[in-house]
């Protein structure tokens, strides 16, 4: 064997055992999720097919070596009732869509995802059919302009685990939580974003878990500078077969022309008992105080569930859902304040 075959085969030994370490796979995953419902908004009845948020995801990492690996992850909405991409358009990542390096330091991300006080409050007790469709949680405020974000998470330290994420405003033109709820408070609902900050904490360890949440956002529209906060705090806990969670937020809105704030808790229920599973949730929205205060925008949503497990992957379910709104606010798929809605559903849920 020539010297110069050795140092050849001794370099294409060496790209072999790195090609080793930087091992990469790609998952394709998803959710189909369909209901065919009754419906009532207002005084119009309808019956209808409705998708829940169904989604193709597609998830890879890449190991690295020395304990560093980069990841992706793209989840696309389409409506499982036609075939149609979100909105009736072309399939998008909209959804979720980010890349990451993660290592024992913790997990940095980039993109479009939710945000960590949502999934450690409102999204962490929506067990009957995982906060999606027209039984969804209304009166959760949703304050982060989700897109453009960098957020950071931490390691698991003995069940607590921190995240952090900061959005950039770029100068975008977005509605604020206020909008849409049958009121435009001195027309202060809409502006240039200039930024949201949002911080989780998480407890998860045995049968109780405990959840905190922090956001903040900043629009301007022209000139009036507009603050949105929201502070919430989760619990739950599981005894055999009975699941209990719970959820407060407090919300806060100031502007040069109103301020105004509102208390919102859910108390949710889960009893199981071999494939099936038996759900109750309800919510309250208080009214609006401050410069609002003379304005009927409380609200109480409910709904009782019952769901059926085929395999780990698929199921079918029912539910009664209902949401009474106040004469001035329109939470939930209304578009008049003062509408109330409810459904009578039943629909199959599969995971791949």
């Amino acid at each position: 064997m020539t010297k110069t075959t050795r140092v050849m085969l001794a370099v294409l030994a060496v790209c072999g055992t790195s090609a080793a370490i930087a091992q990469s796979s790609v998952n394709v995953y998803g959710r189909i999720n369909t209901t065919v419902e009754s419906q009532k908004i207002g005084a119009d009845s309808k019956s209808v097919m409705n998708d829940n948020s169904s989604f193709i995801g597609f998830r890879g990492t890449e190991d690295l070596g020395n304990g560093l690996k980069a990841g992706f992850q793209l989840e696309g909405r389409f409506n499982a009732d036609n075939g149609s991409g979100e909105g009736g358009g072309g399939l998008n990542f909209a959804r979720h869509s980010e890349v990451n390096l993660s290592g024992n330091f913790g997990t940095v991300r980039l993109g479009k995802f939710n945000v960590g006080s949502y999934l450690a409050t409102a999204d962490y007790i929506s067990m009957h059919n995982h906060d999606t469709g027209s039984s969804s949680d209304a009166l959760y405020a949703y304050v982060f302009p989700e897109g453009n974000q960098i957020s950071y998470r931490s390691p698991d330290f003995g069940g607590v685990t921190a995240e952090f994420n900061y959005g950039f405003g770029e100068k975008a033109n977005r509605e604020t939580t206020l909008t849409g709820f049958g009121f435009d408070p001195a027309n202060a609902v809409g502006g240039q974003h200039k930024g949201a900050f949002d911080a989780a904490l998480n407890y998860n360890n045995g049968p109780l878990g405990l959840g905190l949440g922090y956001t903040q956002a900043k629009t301007n529209d022209a000139g009036d500078s507009l603050k949105e906060q929201q502070l919430g705090l989760r619990a739950s806990y599981t005894i055999n077969s009975l699941t209990l969670g719970a959820y407060y937020q407090y919300y806060k809105a100031s502007a040069d022309a109103f301020d105004t704030k509102r208390h919102a808790y859910r108390l949710a229920a889960m009893y199981t008992l071999g494939a099936s599973e038996f759900h109750a949730n309800v919510g309250r929205a208080q009214g609006y105080k401050g410069d609002l205060d003379n304005l009927k925008t409380s609200a109480t949503q409910w709904t009782l569930g019952y769901n059926y497990n085929l395999s780990k992957r698929t199921k079918v379910y029912g539910y009664f859902t209902k949401i009474s709104n106040g004469d001035d606010i329109g939470y939930g798929p209304v578009t008049n304040a003062g509408d109330n809605f409810r459904s009578i559903a039943v629909g199959v849920r599969h995971l791949f």
